[in-house]
This record gives C-alpha cells, sequence and structure tokens, in this order.
C-alpha cells in the first residue's frame, strides 16, 4: 500500500501592503484625498509609516482609532516626527526616513558574482539582515549589491561602493545597472534610498528608478497596560 504523500504547508498571504507597492509600481496610487489607510503589522516585529501623493498607509498593531486619534494625515503629517514617536512608543526604535523607489529586472545573464557566503559580516549584509528575509549577496571590484525580500516582501535592492569618496565616477550607476540584471525581465524591484544622499539618489534616478513616496519602518517598544 503506497503511504499518501504529507500535505505541504499552504503559502502564507502576502502583506497586505505588498498590493500597495506593486500597484504604485504599476503607475497605479492610492486616491489624492489626504485620507490614511491602517493595515496589520509587518512580520517580524515592525510596523511602518508609507507616504505616497496624498495618501498615507501605515502598517501598525495599534487599534484604527488610536492611530487616528494622532491625527495622522497623507499630506506629510504620517511621517511628522512626533507622530512616529507615537506610533514607535517612548522606546521604540525609528529608522531614517527614505524616498521609495522602484525599477524593473533587466535579467538576462546576471553580470554580478554571488558573494552570499563570503560577505556576512559586512556592515550593509548586517542591516539587510535586520530589516529584510532571504539576503543574497552579489558585487565585484566596485561594491556590494545586496537583493532581499524587503518591506511587505516586496524585492528590494542595495548597493555601497567600495570607494564612495574617490575613484569612483560611475561607478555607482555602472553597479546598479548590473544589480537589475539579477532580477528577471519585467519583475519590479525597489529601494529606500536616504534623500540626503543625493549621490546615491542621482544614480537610481540615471538607471531608471522611479520615486513612490516614502516611508519610515519602525521596531515599536510599546506600554503593554
Amino acid at each position: 500500500m503506497t503511504e499518501p504523500e504529507p500535505e505541504s504547508e499552504p503559502e502564507p498571504e502576502p502583506h497586505p501592503l505588498l498590493a500597495y507597492f506593486s500597484r504604485a509600481s504599476d503607475g497605479r496610487f492610492p486616491p489624492c484625498d489626504g485620507g490614511v489607510t491602517v493595515l496589520p503589522p509587518l512580520p517580524g516585529g515592525l510596523e511602518c509609516s508609507i507616504a505616497f501623493t496624498g495618501h498615507a498607509v501605515i502598517a501598525t498593531a495599534l487599534p484604527t482609532a488610536d492611530v487616528q486619534a494622532h491625527s495622522p494625515d497623507g499630506f506629510g503629517a504620517s511621517l511628522a516626527p512626533d507622530f512616529l514617536r507615537r506610533l514607535a512608543g517612548p522606546a521604540g526604535w525609528i529608522g531614517c526616513t527614505d524616498a521609495t523607489l522602484t525599477a524593473r529586472g533587466t535579467g538576462g545573464t546576471p553580470r554580478l558574482a554571488d558573494l552570499t557566503h563570503e560577505t556576512t559580516d559586512h556592515p550593509r549584509v548586517r542591516h539587510a539582515r535586520e530589516l529584510r528575509a532571504n539576503v543574497e549577496v552579489y558585487g565585484d571590484e566596485r561594491g556590494l549589491v545586496t537583493l532581499a525580500d524587503g518591506l511587505a516582501g516586496r524585492r528590494e535592492l542595495s548597493i555601497e561602493l567600495h570607494a564612495p569618496n574617490g575613484g569612483s565616477q560611475g561607478h555607482g550607476r555602472g553597479l546598479l545597472a548590473d544589480a537589475l540584471s539579477l532580477v528577471h525581465e519585467g519583475e519590479a524591484v525597489f529601494a529606500a534610498v536616504s534623500p540626503g544622499n543625493a549621490r546615491s539618489l542621482r544614480a537610481f534616478l540615471a538607471c531608471g528608478f522611479t520615486p513612490l513616496g516614502s516611508e519610515v519602518i519602525l521596531r515599536p517598544d510599546r506600554p503593554t497596560h
């Protein structure tokens, strides 16, 4: 008698925030109405506040009424320091405010070496593994690229040059262009870039990345009473 095949575990449902990013990457944004949409918290104890044009999306364990009581809106108040501190709690960690960017993979033969098992202690890799899952590392003499499942499960990449302050003219753009070969042709990939890092922001824009909005990731620590 043939033993029955064990039932496989069902795939977890994607976080609803992923649909917002996917639609935005296709040019379909939430309504520009000043409103705020509240979603469940992210996996791993993380939360976030996302600002699209005229509409905010907040993923948190707080009840919607508690979020709305602090008067966020879709015109910038959802990223105001006072609101973020209330969202995170008095001892919670609040990340930087980043621009949210997207582009499409180019596919083909990968143009960067796989360094996943050779760079486990690099600061860029450690940071990626604190916030993302399934982190892969690629690179060459110009720098490193991390490719991972990021915020809400979106495909996300970041780069770091080995020589950011000299001898690297054009290396950022070249490294980014090669990084897009690691993503299937036409697949959306995302990046979070600090607006103050103008050199990096210019490189992403020059390589075809499009701004979608801005975001802050939080690791809350709120009173439990």
